[in-house]
């Protein structure tokens, strides 16, 4: 949808689907899209899941979803990114963490913890990068009403938005 909206006002648009938690996959979609345009001016890096519940509940294979998509899968789309980026001396990247990695949550220890590894690689990456002319920056938004928040109670977000200062939760248009 988004890709016809572009097309609609005039840009050149392409969707480009990948599993971002492997690295084979990124290479192949960062190559795609300079192929189709021969110069990658823009990351954004959202992909991600969640995974609620208490640590102990957590298994190997939960967790290693959780990091391949949300830590990995940022890693991996910047280091394809980096070559390009760097040869142009100009880019921008942004990556998109929560506020549980800032200060953690009950029950998203997990989440927590690979949140706030987006964050570290991000602040790593602008000092790396901004001599280069490449800007790496990273939000940390709130409950943001998504499918990812769709195992939630209407309780649970509820109580979630009193806890924001707009008194709701956000929404991917903000």
């Amino acid at each position: 949808a988004l890709v016809e909206e572009l097309r609609g006002m005039g840009a050149e648009a392409v969707a480009v689907q990948a599993d971002v938690s492997d690295p084979a996959q990124v290479r192949e979609m960062v190559d795609n899209v300079l192929d189709n345009f021969c110069q990658l001016d823009i990351l954004i890096c959202n992909a991600g899941v969640a995974w609620r519940g208490l640590l102990r509940d957590m298994g190997d294979r939960d967790w290693e979803r959780l990091r391949g998509v949300d830590l990995d899968g940022v890693f991996y789309c910047c280091r394809e990114a980096y070559r390009h980026m760097v040869a142009r001396k100009q880019g921008r990247i942004l990556t998109i963490s929560s506020m549980w990695g800032r200060s953690g949550a009950s029950c998203e220890a997990a989440y927590s913890a690979v949140k706030a590894g987006v964050i570290g690689l991000t602040k790593a990456l602008a000092q790396e990068l901004g001599p280069s002319g490449i800007t790496v920056n990273c939000i940390a938004p709130g409950v943001i009403d998504t499918e990812m928040n769709g195992d939630l109670t209407p309780e649970d977000l509820s109580a979630l938005a009193e806890e924001t200062p707009v008194g709701r939760l956000g929404t991917p248009s903000d």
